[in-house]
């Protein structure tokens, strides 16, 4: 069994038992907390403004519904079967395409990329969730979407996610009940070196053009009603000359 569908399977049972209320799952940020934010970041930045986007990683849409009142053609791309059904449930009117894509594997990146042509690329949070030797190739991936006129906004947890990600894992109390799901299905959040992603993009033949800093908003709360937030930093990348 390769890595890949080890996580695939791991995905799919998450998500076949995830709820279909907002914001059950744990980094299931209301917009505006999250693609809001990171969109005006992004839009400067796109080349190419009316070029397709596409939301990698997607899980069960709601960045992505955002991104589809805003954009002419938008389409969701996720591993999971199960994940896709959520979104296309939650998106009646159909304002987005849904596909299932392991962007790590080339062929499929390259499938994609001739059918859509370049295109702007929208992900959160999917490094460290990937199996440390698929992080190079999901990047390769991305370069293959972006073509030469697309941009790419990549938003993924800071080192310092892991201590704290480490500590809710560790309480005495267990970890917060949305939190719990994820580390049940084996799925727990990796740890990717701030250094490491910088790597992974120059490697891909991509240059960053802006980055930051911002915190990664989730949906859960400690005992005390603080939301939990983690370190995260973002990025915008292409190609350049």
């Amino acid at each position: 069994m390769s890595v890949t569908s080890r996580y695939k399977e791991a995905w799919e049972g998450f998500w076949r038992e995830a709820s279909d209320e907002p914001g059950a799952v744990f980094w299931d940020s209301d917009p505006a907390l999250a693609v809001g934010i990171h969109l005006a970041l992004f839009e400067p930045h796109m080349a190419a403004i009316g070029l397709p986007v596409v939301d990698l990683g997607c899980g069960n849409g709601t960045q992505t519904r955002f991104l589809a009142d805003r954009f002419p053609r938008v389409m969701g791309a996720d591993l999971s079967a199960a994940a896709l059904e959520h979104a296309r449930h939650a998106d009646p009117a159909e304002q987005a395409e849904f596909r299932q894509v392991d962007a790590a594997e080339h062929a499929e990146a390259e499938q994609l990329h001739a059918e859509l042509g370049d295109v702007n690329v929208y992900m959160r949070g999917v490094l460290h969730q990937c199996e440390p030797a698929d992080r190079q190739p999901l990047v390769d991936g991305i370069a293959a979407l972006v073509g030469e006129r697309g941009r790419a906004f990549v938003v993924e947890l800071a080192e310092a996610a892991g201590p704290v990600l480490k500590g809710l894992a560790q309480s005495p109390a267990g970890p917060p009940p949305k939190l719990a799901p994820v580390f049940a299905h084996g799925i727990a959040p990796g740890e990717v070196a701030d250094d490491a992603v910088t790597a992974y993009i120059g490697a891909a033949g991509l240059t960053v053009l802006a980055e930051g800093e911002l915190p990664l908003i989730t949906t859960e709360f400690t005992p005390d009603g603080t939301r939990i937030e983690l370190p995260s930093r973002w990025v915008v990348v292409g190609r350049v000359g």
